[in-house]
């Protein structure tokens, strides 16, 4: 008689922990802190070498009572074939947002309060069209 409950099991290979493989595909890399928010800006190369951008929003939320941060982290993964799209419909809000809004330099937005300010800001030249 014929057995199938004794039949070799196909061993699954060892993969690494999904961070250390993240980690392995980062090929660049750009920080973006903005007040308890910090967006990183990662270009991966995926399995066959292509490459793709990796959006992340790391948000500090909280404090646990031992001291440590906790964080709340959002992704967003953009191909090569959606580049072009993105990139013109971000140029697009971004005007659409500058027009819409009083200007507000990027210094300004990370200053301390005013009342902390000893000296006033030399005005930013204009911006040519």
């Amino acid at each position: 008689m014929i057995s199938f409950f004794n039949r070799n099991q196909k061993e699954e290979p060892q993969r690494a922990p999904r961070e250390d493989r993240e980690d392995k595909e980062i090929v660049f890399s750009k920080a973006v802190k903005a007040g308890k928010r910090v967006y990183y800006l990662d270009v991966k190369k995926d399995r066959r070498s292509d490459l793709f951008l990796s959006i992340t929003e790391s948000k500090r939320k909280s404090v646990t009572e031992d001291g440590q941060f906790i964080f709340e982290k959002h992704k967003i993964f953009l191909y090569k074939e959606d580049f072009d799209k993105f990139e013109e419909a971000m140029k697009e809000v971004l005007d659409y947002m500058r027009q819409a809004m009083p200007a507000v330099e990027p210094a300004e937005a990370d200053a301390p309060a005013e009342s902390e300010t000893t000296e006033p800001e030399a005005q930013a030249p204009t911006e040519e069209a």
